[in-house]
Parts: C-alpha cells; sequence; structure tokens
C-alpha cells in the first residue's frame, strides 16, 4: 500500500462498546492507569459508548475546553448528566448540567494499549506508520488480498487510516484547517520535524483514505485527489512541461483537454505535436525532432476508443529522457494497469468508473512520489482541493467497482455485437470486437474493454437524434461510467459549436452516438436499443 507523505499528525479518538457501566468505579486520582472509568453519580444513565480518546487528550485541555468542546462524545455525556439531574431535582440549570459533565469527563480514563503517554518522538502517529486499530496485526494488503476487488474495498481503511474509530465505514472529516497544540509544534512542523496537513487545501484524513485506495488499484507509490478530471489534466500537464516545452498528444481525445493544449498551454510557450494513437513512427519522429517532455495520451481514447501501445510508447520516451502520462477514465484500474505496463503517471477522471454513481466530480493522478510531489506542489498553490464529502461518496462507491463494472464490461460486449450486426448501424468502435483497429492490442494490455460502446446510425442528425429520443432508459447526458446509462450524439453534445466540416476534422460525424451502458438487466437494455433503432 502506498504510504502518503503526510503522517497521522493529530492523533484522533477511538469509539468502543462497552456493555457493564451499572456500577462505574471512581478513580481516586488523576493519573491514567490505562483503565476507562467514570466517576459521578450524574453518569449512571450514560448510554453504552464510551469515547476513548487519544493519550494526552484529557490533560491538554483545560477546563474551559473540556466545558465548550463540541465533541459528540461531550454532548452525550452533558445529556446524560442532565437526564440523571431532572429525575433528583426536577428543574436543573443548564450550567449544572455542563459542569457535571466537563467532571465526569475529567475523571474519563483512557485505554490506550500503554500505561505512559506516550512521548511525540515515539509516537507512531508522528513516525509516519500505518495508524490501526487496537489489537489488529500491521498488515499489508498485498499479504492476504489478491483481487483488485478486495482491493477496492478494503485498501486505506481496514488495512490502516489515519482515522481510527470502531465504525465499518470511513469518517467524513470536515475542516478547513488543522491546529497545533502550541507554538513549539508549529515550528516543528514548519522545520519539518513534525507532520501535518496544516490546512484543508492541502489534504484531509478522508481524502487521504481515498488516495491509498487508488494507490493500491494502480500499483502506486502516491495518489493526489482533485477536485475533477480537467483539474488533474491541467495542473499535471503544467507542473511537468516546462516554459517553452514540448509534449506530444494523440488526435482522438476529450475536446476540453484537447482546448487546453491548443490555446492555454502556448501561452506559456509551450507546443505539442498531435499524432493517431497508433502512429508510432510518428512518435518516433517527434522525439527526434524535439525535446518532448511528456507524452500525454487516453487509452482508450474519447470517443472512438483507440488504444496506445502503452509498453511500447513508454519504451520510446524513456529511451529520450521523456515521460508518459495515460488517461485510464476509459479503462478503469481494474481494466488496465498503466504503471505496471511501462506509463510514469495514469490519471482518472474519477467523476466516471471509480465513483460510477453520477453524483461526484473528482479526478485522480498516480505514480512515483517523486513526480506526483511535483504535481502536489502546483496543486497546492492552485487550489481545487476535493470535498471530503465527495471524498466519501467515491469511497463508497468504490465498494462495488469491481461488481459494476464487470456487468459493464460485459453488456458492452454483448451489445456491441449486436450493434455490429444490425442492419441501422453502419459502424461500431469498441476494442472487444475484431474489427477494431487494437483489438489485438486491447486483448493483450486490458483485462476487459470497458462499458461505453460509440457507434454510427445509418442516418443523419435528425435520423440519430430521433434515434436517441427514441430510447427509454438511459438518460441524455455527458458523461459515462455510472450505474445509470448514459447517451449523447457528439456532434451536439460536445461540437455543436463546430460547423460539421470542422467536426469532420475530428471524425465526429452527425450519426455518432456514445452510449455508456450501466449496470441496468442486459435484456432490458438490449430491448430498448432495439425498439428505439426500429423507430427510425
Amino acid at each position: 500500500m502506498a504510504v502518503s507523505s503526510f503522517a497521522r499528525a493529530i492523533p484522533s479518538f477511538e469509539c468502543r462498546s462497552d456493555p457493564d457501566f451499572s456500577r462505574p468505579e471512581i478513580p481516586t486520582g488523576g493519573g491514567f492507569s490505562g483503565k476507562a472509568k467514570l466517576g459521578g453519580a450524574g453518569v449512571h444513565g450514560l448510554s453504552s459508548l464510551i469515547l476513548k480518546f487519544p493519550p494526552n487528550f484529557v490533560r491538554q485541555l483545560s477546563n474551559k475546553a473540556r466545558r465548550n468542546c463540541s465533541n459528540i462524545g461531550v454532548a452525550q455525556v452533558v445529556a446524560a448528566s442532565w437526564s440523571n439531574n431532572q429525575g433528583a431535582s426536577g428543574s436543573p440549570s443548564v450550567a449544572k448540567a455542563i459542569d457535571a459533565a466537563a467532571a465526569a469527563i475529567a475523571l474519563v480514563e483512557i485505554e490506550t494499549g500503554v500505561e505512559d503517554v506516550v512521548p511525540a518522538a515515539n509516537d507512531p502517529c508522528v513516525n509516519g506508520e500505518n495508524v490501526q486499530i487496537d489489537g489488529s496485526p500491521n498488515f499489508k494488503h498485498a499479504s492476504f488480498l489478491n483481487s483488485d476487488g478486495s482491493i477496492a474495498i478494503h485498501a486505506g481503511e481496514r488495512l490502516g487510516r489515519a482515522i481510527v474509530t470502531d465504525a465499518i465505514t470511513t469518517p467524513v472529516v470536515n475542516t478547513s484547517a488543522y491546529f497545533f497544540k502550541k507554538t513549539a509544534d508549529l515550528i516543528d512542523f514548519k522545520e519539518k520535524r513534525a507532520t501535518s496537513f496544516e490546512y484543508g487545501r492541502y489534504g484531509n484524513y478522508t481524502t487521504l483514505v481515498l488516495e491509498e485506495k487508488i494507490s493500491a488499484l494502480e500499483g502506486a507509490e502516491s495518489t493526489i485527489l482533485m477536485a475533477s478530471g480537467m483539474c488533474v489534466s491541467t495542473v499535471m500537464l503544467m507542473a511537468l512541461v516546462p516554459a517553452g516545452g514540448h509534449l506530444v498528444t494523440t488526435t482522438d481525445c476529450y475536446r476540453k483537454t484537447r482546448i487546453f493544449i491548443e490555446t492555454f498551454l502556448p501561452k506559456m510557450g509551450i507546443t505539442a505535436t498531435v499524432i493517431d494513437p497508433a502512429d508510432i513512427e510518428g512518435l518516433e519522429s517527434a522525439l527526434e525532432k524535439n525535446n518532448v517532455t511528456l507524452f500525454f495520451t487516453e487509452s482508450p481514447t474519447n470517443p472512438f476508443l483507440r488504444c496506445v501501445d502503452i509498453e511500447r510508447v513508454s519504451k520510446l520516451c524513456h529511451d529520450k529522457g521523456a515521460l508518459v502520462c495515460v488517461d485510464g477514465t476509459f479503462a478503469t484500474p481494474l481494466n488496465q494497469k498503466a504503471l505496471a505496463l511501462g506509463a510514469d503517471l495514469v490519471v482518472h477522471s474519477a467523476t466516471k468508473y471509480i465513483a460510477g454513481h453520477n453524483d461526484v466530480l473528482a479526478g485522480s493522478i498516480s505514480g512515483p512520489e517523486k513526480l506526483v510531489s511535483l504535481v502536489r506542489t502546483l496543486h497546492h498553490v492552485l487550489g481545487g482541493a476535493l470535498n471530503p464529502n465527495a471524498a466519501y461518496l467515491i469511497i463508497r462507491g468504490m465498494k462495488t467497482l469491481h461488481l459494476r463494472v464487470q456487468q459493464q464490461n460485459s453488456t458492452a460486449q454483448r451489445m456491441a455485437e449486436i450493434l455490429e450486426a444490425h442492419p441501422k448501424i453502419s459502424r461500431v468502435y469498441y476494442p472487444g470486437l475484431a474489427s477494431h483497429p487494437e483489438h489485438e492490442l486491447a486483448k493483450k494490455q486490458m483485462n476487459g474493454f470497458g462499458g461505453v460502446v460509440s457507434f454510427e446510425v445509418d442516418g443523419d442528425l435528425h435520423t440519430t437524434a430521433k434515434f436517441i429520443d427514441a430510447l427509454k432508459i438511459p438518460y441524455i447526458a455527458p458523461s459515462f461510467g455510472g450505474c445509470e446509462s448514459i447517451v449523447d450524439q457528439p456532434a451536439i453534445m460536445s461540437y455543436w459549436d463546430l460547423p460539421a466540416s470542422e467536426r469532420a476534422k475530428y471524425g465526429i460525424l452527425d450519426n455518432l452516438v456514445r452510449f455508456s451502458f450501466g449496470v441496468e438487466d442486459f435484456e432490458d437494455l438490449k430491448n430498448d436499443i432495439i425498439q428505439a433503432l426500429e423507430a427510425i
């Protein structure tokens, strides 16, 4: 599992169940014995949930801080104290209830697994070790998880995460900044003797879980999450290609990526050579004629699902000192391992398959820490941080990633074969078909061919629009990879601002359809497509 460069700088609390609260022991002193104890008559009505705080937590809180602490555990003690005092006197004041709660918390002793407070120098959180739930072994994921499906569920969470609780799911840490207990701690951080995220734009514990999960799937040392896939792509290009530099990219790609390369990068003196995805000679020529810093390509590409020989282009580029970054969004980390094939970096629009529910925007970039840190440095300046609530949604979505992708692979393959044989379809673009120009390459470097099929209807713009409008299951929308099927007509959805002659230069014909298959029943989708074709 990848280890983030940020250690768990701030110890967090644990929750555990304790069934016996009938006879709480009352401590005789203020020391910590390692066992949780509650004192005072006001806590007999406390529920069976006891909060276990990290070492030194109570000692470091002033009485005022204890009274005003917004932690849920304090609220529970307040409520319990209020309830019990109500029964005794009928009308206790809020102040008395809070004072009773503060007194009770002052008597809570923490079961930390150690008798004495751990010095900062020996604290595993400070030293960057994985934080584990008490008593759990410090396993690496590879020791007992062999499938991508299992890794997608457990990597970064059960196997060591920043937030240690008894909760099965990863908590959402909604914070804009991280505090330092005293100025000396801040100085230690600034002088790199201690670690912290410091500010919400620089990192988040919930997001860290997601980064480690994607790193584990990609076999990467490090991953950064950003607010969108385009955010990742643009920051990566600006971070890795120097002013006046040169990059190589491919003709078939997401249009907004092409626009950034053609219109924004030239303002920094950066030029580009654009080649066909299969044009190895064109790549060799560009590498010979230019001081190429980076080869950036999608594989499969959007929308024609062309495949780049990642292993071959990586060797060619590395021989000339150029980096290779692959956008693997259409493949997913389950269908293709770009880093294992030789690429230096892999990016994803996590909005698509990785999140998988059409409800969140995000992007990721994975690779060796040395390269990822260059991108991270610029990212911290530009912003574009992922909201931790979005990170939580993606973590949840990844629990079913392997199930969704298996279903989408299967449905897309079967439908591509049906569409190719249908008289009202003139051409189908799908790597899983023998007719695809890179079919043999796709079989070599992919485990599955994805859930998107592009095809051309035998008709014009209006006939194609009629087919799309006759569909009942898919949404007409500009995305893909989610549970719900989505369909669009690229000539209208993505290129409508260009005349037909300009669209044709990119291969975007009026009758082109891009269909993203969701996880609906195959027969339902097949019947819907067949009836829509019969309507034209």
